[in-house]
């Protein structure tokens, strides 16, 4: 377990091993939550100023228990609190659709225990969440409630959103789905202004504002493929570049602004566009540590030479 992982988490986690193994030592769940034993007693006693009656004893059979005769009452989260979250352990455990990650068997139980009405967004969310990066800016709680209640009633919205510039801009968008895509959460949905498929960083919306209007995503809409389409996709800058390294290695650093990557013989390559071929070069190919050439695209070849040169020139 890393740190994205919220210490909220994390205690809830602590008390349902508890409840599961009566004995469990501190040993054992620090393994379990992976942090240290004093991290496992520090949650240990915020169960019990919380009124919960963790008993510990030593010995060869010592441990945590919950007291003699105790019955807890259920934990009931209100949908903000349980949208916060689906969002904190997604944004932890993004690309792990399977596997034993006891964070993602805590969110199943969390979006079980959701409204029926958001419950099938929340699980797509969990479902299309996939490639964590480095970790991004987390959208506010409030506005991922809003987006995902307002996506599960077929709601228009209305949006205050931040662009790259710092400009704030007031949007009417139909939101179709919310997709956590390399450590960045974004919502797909048509935009008015633009009347085009849009994708919005959800980091960057400041309110949401659900209208009367009602709409609906396309019958056929793939989130994931939509997104990595709209992202890499229509800029007047083509990009296409080479790596000599398996897709999966290079994969780690090369987001979905970057354009769609496949594997080749003997490597993998990335095909996209950008509007700023300097930053492409700076940004998105300089951080990543594979050997990799410009297939295509002369603004992007004439930007890696100017950077090159500057460098250079800077190292002399």
């Amino acid at each position: 377990m890393d740190d994205g992982a919220t210490p909220l988490v994390r205690t809830l986690l602590a008390l349902e091993a508890i409840q599961d193994r009566p004995g469990v030592t501190a040993a054992q769940l620090a393994d379990r939550l992976g942090v240290t034993e004093r991290a496992v007693r520090r949650y240990v006693l915020t169960l019990r100023e919380a009124g919960v009656p963790v008993e510990s004893s030593r010995g060869p059979y010592g441990g945590y228990r919950l007291g003699r005769g105790a019955r807890l009452p259920p934990v009931v989260f209100t949908e903000d609190e349980a949208i916060a979250l689906v969002t904190a352990v997604l944004s932890a455990t993004a690309g792990q659709r399977q596997g034993t990650d006891i964070r993602r068997e805590a969110l199943d139980k969390v979006i079980r225990a959701l409204p029926a009405r958001v419950r099938q967004q929340a699980a797509v969310v969990r479902d299309t969440a996939s490639g964590a990066g480095r970790p991004d800016p987390l959208p506010e709680s409030t506005v991922t409630s809003a987006l995902v209640a307002a996506i599960a009633e077929g709601r228009r919205v209305e949006l205050d959103y931040r662009s790259e510039s710092g400009r704030t801009h007031t949007w009417l968008v139909d939101p179709w789905a919310l997709v956590v895509r390399h450590g960045r959460w974004y919502l797909l949905g048509h935009s008015h202004h633009a009347q085009a498929t849009r994708t919005l960083r959800a980091d960057r919306v400041a309110r949401v504002t659900a209208t009367a209007e009602s709409c609906s995503a396309p019958a056929d809409l793939d989130p994931v493929a939509a997104l990595e389409e709209a992202l890499g996709a229509g800029w007047e800058l083509t990009t296409h570049v080479r790596f000599d390294a398996p897709v999966e290695e290079v994969a780690r650093w090369v987001g979905a602004v970057s354009g769609t990557l496949t594997a080749v013989e003997g490597g993998c390559e990335l095909r996209g566009s950008t509007s700023n071929a300097e930053m492409y070069v700076l940004e998105r190919l300089a951080q990543i540590p594979h050997p990799w050439r410009i297939l295509g695209g002369p603004e992007l070849r004439q930007a890696a030479r100017d950077v090159a040169a500057r460098l250079a020139a800077a190292a002399d």
